[in-house]
């Protein structure tokens, strides 16, 4: 019998990720909380700590309120998955900010920077360019 490498921390991660941006969408009524993504969940192995992170296309001042009605909402959306999850233990939600999409743009841009450089012009006069053998 083989062992799976998929840990039911992992796959209730996975519910909770899905749920929780089914709550955020449906039931907060804060006005505050408002165009997040839920990108991923992390739960401590005990299952008793859910980080879930979101990302949003607002900055500063907005950003903060958001995270802001998100802190407050947590203990309503914690009761929320109690109902639709059959778990001994319910976590704490803690939501984060995910840097993650912003420092993938990034490093993709330096990126494409440095392959720019690093390409030389193809020089397009020499003497082979287009012809073949049989033409001379």
């Amino acid at each position: 019998m083989s062992k799976t490498t998929y840990k039911r921390a992992d796959r209730v991660a996975d519910q909770i990720r899905m749920e929780v941006a089914d709550i955020l969408m449906r039931k907060i009524k804060d006005p505050r909380v408002r165009d997040v993504t839920v990108t991923d969940v992390e739960l401590t192995r005990d299952l008793r700590i859910a980080h879930v992170f979101v990302t949003t296309m607002e900055t500063g001042e907005a950003e903060r309120d958001i995270f802001a009605g998100l802190s407050k909402a947590s203990g309503f959306v914690r009761s929320e998955l109690g109902r639709r999850l059959s778990l001994r233990y319910l976590p704490d939600v803690i939501f984060k900010k995910d840097v993650s999409g912003p420092r993938g743009d990034r490093i993709m841009r330096l990126l494409e920077g440095l392959h720019g450089k690093s390409e030389e012009p193809k020089n397009q006069d020499s003497p082979n360019s287009g012809q073949g053998i049989a033409d001379s």
